[in-house]
């Protein structure tokens, strides 16, 4: 059994199974994912920032503000901030 201690760790079939969604929240990633142009891969990595933030707000459910500002994170770092 492969010990997991973060969520970056996650692979796809696990992250899709931890990390469900509202159809709220599926709607506003499908419209980020659409507007930013972003790949599959930006997705699981969106689902894994968003897992995170749901975590550090002690909730046990991903919510549409925690799925925002993954996507607000993903927007800034996809304008040149990470250069």
């Amino acid at each position: 059994m492969n010990v997991l201690y973060t969520n970056s760790q996650m692979g796809s079939k696990l992250l899709h199974s931890v990390c469900e969604l509202t159809e709220d929240g599926s709607t506003l990633l499908k419209t980020a994912m659409e507007r930013l142009g972003l790949s599959a891969r930006a997705y699981d990595r969106i689902l894994k920032v968003s897992r995170t933030i749901a975590d550090l707000d002690a909730s046990q459910d991903i919510k549409t503000e925690h799925l925002a500002e993954a996507i607000q994170y993903r927007s800034l770092d996809s304008d040149g901030w990470a250069r």
